[in-house]
């Protein structure tokens, strides 16, 4: 037996890199479907890997909460689930975490799981037949969980009582995937969520959509908005830092009219200086993912994730970028097989030196999977 272990063990060891790990298998642990990964490291190297747990069904709309798994070996192996956001019966949605790193009365770092809660389905939500709200939870160590706040108020503009804004945002999304921080520079300790939203009735191609963005910068107690972006039909952005203060976004266009990314560049995460599609970056009309993992004079090297094809949601990718995205000169590629929903939402985190975490929907959303990539110098 023990000669049967200690090969077993070897053969662990042995894996390569890129071996992939089961994080959430739809049907188990009492969800019929995972969907909409997110991850951060906390300080002491713990990842946190959120989704969204499905109650009945697998759809985008019902009885959804989200929840978590810890890992302490960097992704290798995975620990109980638990739920620690959601919404009675209905929906609790689109997990959006973020370390803040920069708050003196949490030392060792604080978690927020910046998430939405919902009461119909977002074709009915987009008529007004409905509301969905702004949330967040945190922990100081990511074991027991704050009480919810709602942050609606601040960061979203429903007409519906009791908010009565004359805006008349209805759906509204935060980023899947993680929010961000601002790590250097004047904003240093800024959060920043990526976010979408709808406005007054619905129109073609989805064409009332943009998409935006809300920061804090006094570690979650007020929230400020930023300006939309002017591209009509922006769905879900992701947001990371640039050098000079900068931020990018970079968002999934539900117009369906050009089949690439959308990037935006702001000087001072409110307004944008420009924004243009990247035919760099080719997409299906999907989620994506994009980190800073650093800065080389003075210039951010990014990672992206996404499904580069124009048709399927397959050919998951990893990019990097030394030039702040003008070109992204090191590819990866992490799953592909020709089928259709092979490969759908993933999220990104630097794990180790040169080191990048994907965390990715996996085979028609049947399970989140993890899995690592090393990346030139």
């Amino acid at each position: 037996m023990k000669k049967i272990l200690s090969a077993i063990t070897l053969f662990i060891a042995c894996l390569p890199a890129w071996a992939q790990v089961t994080v959430y298998e739809s049907g188990k642990e009492g969800y019929k479907s995972f969907r909409i990964p997110g991850i951060v490291k906390l300080p002491n190297g713990t990842l946190l890997a959120f989704a969204e747990g499905r109650v009945g069904d697998a759809n985008d709309f019902g009885d959804i909460d989200i929840v978590v798994k810890k890992s302490k070996d960097n992704g290798k192996t995975w620990g109980p689930l638990q739920v620690v956001a959601d919404n009675k019966n209905m929906q609790a949605g689109n997990p959006a975490p973020v370390v803040d790193f920069t708050d003196p009365a949490y030392p060792q770092g604080r978690v927020f799981l910046f998430y939405n809660t919902g009461n119909n389905h977002e074709s009915e939500v987009r008529k007004g037949n409905g509301l969905r709200e702004a949330w967040y939870v945190a922990s100081g160590d990511g074991d027991t969980w704050d009480a919810p706040v709602n942050i609606t108020a601040m960061v979203h503009r429903p007409k519906q009582a009791p908010y009565n804004f004359k805006e008349d945002w209805r759906c509204f999304f935060n980023t899947p995937g993680h929010a961000m921080q601002f790590t250097t520079g004047k904003y240093k300790g800024r959060i920043y969520v990526a976010t979408n939203h709808s406005a007054g009735d619905p129109q073609p191609r989805f064409m009332e959509y943009r998409a935006g963005g809300y920061y804090s910068d006094d570690h979650g107690k007020t929230f400020q908005i930023s300006e939309d972006l002017s591209f009509p039909g922006g769905n879900e952005a992701m947001a990371a830092e640039l050098g000079n203060d900068k931020l990018m976004l970079n968002v999934r266009n539900q117009q369906k009219n050009v089949k690439a990314r959308i990037v935006a560049i702001s000087s001072d995460g409110r307004s944008w200086d420009t924004a243009y599609y990247d035919h760099q970056l080719p997409d299906p009309v999907c989620q994506g993912s994009l980190i800073t993992l650093g800065f080389r004079k003075g210039k951010a090297i990014l990672a992206f994730s996404n499904n580069a094809d124009t048709v399927n949601r397959d050919n998951l990718t990893l990019r990097i970028s030394k030039d702040e995205g003008k070109t992204w000169t090191q590819k990866f590629q992490i799953d592909s097989t020709g089928a259709r929903n092979n490969s759908a939402y993933s999220d990104i985190i630097a794990l180790r030196k040169r080191e990048i975490g994907i965390l990715y929907e996996k085979h028609n959303y049947s399970r989140i999977i993890f899995t690592t990539r090393k990346y030139k110098k």
